[in-house]
């Protein structure tokens, strides 16, 4: 599915209340949420912690992007860590 979004219907059969919402909804993130003990609770670090949990739920090489909406001026984007193969 290269350049096409899934819909949220595809990725229904991928959710689960541990990937994003059970853990961070209405949750002080530095005291409700184990790997925030040692990461400061930036929105970037909340990127990669969705991005993270959702890369173990979905098919590899399916996740492109995670976006958190801070404020509708303030978004991060989050694409993963770039990986170089060495020889």
């Amino acid at each position: 599915m290269s350049g096409v979004s899934r819909t949220g219907r595809d990725l229904k059969r991928y959710r689960s209340p541990e990937a994003i919402l059970g853990p961070l909804d209405h949750k002080n993130l530095d005291k409700d949420v184990a790997y925030f003990a040692d990461v400061v609770s930036t929105t970037e670090n909340v990127a990669v912690y969705i991005w993270e949990n959702l890369r173990k739920r979905l098919p590899a090489g399916t996740l492109y992007k995670v976006q958190v909406y801070e404020t509708d001026q303030n978004i991060v984007v989050y694409k993963g860590e770039e990986t170089t193969l060495e020889k």
